[in-house]
């Protein structure tokens, strides 16, 4: 087992709608870029990968297309998405080092389609790994999170990625309960332009979007009342204008996908058995992934669930860091097969 590790690199990979994160063993993170690749329109070539791509958004020449590759989780395009863990994979092996051969984990959501799966997988081994397994992302972030899955005891996660929220109970390394739907990140930000169009006759792009988001969005009341600027188009003249728009509104725009997110949390409770019930109540539900840094969102959802909410330390690292943990953590444990194997058949 020494010399199979001695020439084993294992990675753990979070492939997000919005970012990628990779975990090497004994370094821990070394990737967290955008997930953006940009490439040239004829040749299919890389121009950019990461977050130099995600600068050239909206923004290229003709010759020149920046796409993510990755929507709701899943793949979009397979070609790209291979390309882009291949540089990832580039950057961080050395080149005398690239005899050792390649394991990956990588964390997806319980609800992707098997072709969606193997998608998946495909891209991952065209990319140079010999052994590829995937991983409910879930349990990765509750992995990650240091979750101990292993107590005979009942404990919640609600990871709000980019393009997914998972909500699931575990206990005894098992998903007793788990509920998955396509919203996330990427909805808060389309929820804002949208608004900005509709109630504003304001064009912007999706950049401009997050940084509002990040800024001064929020799922309840603050305090005070914070403002911005917006910068977009004019969608009657044309012509470039400037908006100024208020936490209240912003808030108001994200109410219907902060909704959903509430309801699904709250499905997922009404589908625990009770002993488990129990635990969380006393436990809390453990927060992970970027859509979970949204200001009050925390607060929102302990005041309609009734249960305390925890938001971990590194919430947007928690799935790689789960994904490329579980190598050592599943390691000689029958139950890992109840876990994920199946997911891997």
């Amino acid at each position: 087992m020494a010399l199979f590790d001695k020439f084993t690199t294992d990675i753990g990979i979070d492939l997000g709608t919005c970012n990628t994160l990779i975990y090497v063993r004994d370094k821990g993170i070394v990737i967290d870029e955008p997930s953006v690749v940009a490439v040239e329109k004829g040749t299919k070539k890389i121009v950019a990968v990461g977050s130099e791509a995600k600068r050239m958004l909206d923004k290229t020449p003709g010759g020149i297309i920046a796409i993510r590759p990755l929507a709701d989780g899943v793949i979009a395009d397979i070609d790209s998405t291979e390309k882009m863990i291949k540089y990832f994979i580039q950057k961080i092996i050395p080149r005398h080092q690239i005899f050792k051969s390649i394991r990956m984990k990588i964390g997806i959501p319980s609800c992707v389609t098997e072709v969606e799966k193997r998608a998946l997988v495909e891209a991952a081994l065209n990319s140079g790994a010999k052994e590829v397994q995937v991983i409910p992302e879930s349990l990765a972030a509750a992995i990650g999170a240091k979750i101990p899955i292993y107590e005979p005891a009942g404990h919640m996660i609600c990871d709000i990625g980019g393009g997914t929220t998972e909500v699931s109970v575990i206990s005894l390394g098992g998903m007793v309960v788990t509920h998955s739907i396509r919203i996330g990140g990427d909805k808060f930000d389309e929820a804002i332009v949208k608004h900005a169009r509709n109630v504003h006759n304001l064009i912007i792009g999706q950049p401009t979007a997050e940084r509002l988001k990040i800024q001064i969005g929020n799922a309840a009341p603050e305090k005070t009342i914070e403002k911005m600027e917006l910068k977009g188009t004019d969608a009657i003249t044309g012509l470039p204008r400037r908006l100024e728009i208020d936490s209240v509104e912003v808030r108001e725009a994200l109410k219907d996908p902060v909704t959903k997110i509430v309801e699904e949390i709250k499905t997922v409770l009404g589908l625990t058995p009770p002993e488990l019930a129990s635990d969380i109540v006393e436990r809390g539900i453990v927060m992970s992934g970027g859509g979970s840094m949204l200001r009050e969102l925390p607060k929102l959802i302990s005041k309609e669930t009734g249960v305390p909410v925890i938001l971990v330390e590194k919430p947007l690292q928690c799935v790689a860091l789960g994904a490329g943990e579980a190598f050592n953590l599943f390691k000689n444990m029958s139950s890992e097969r109840s876990v994920y194997d199946s997911l891997n058949e």
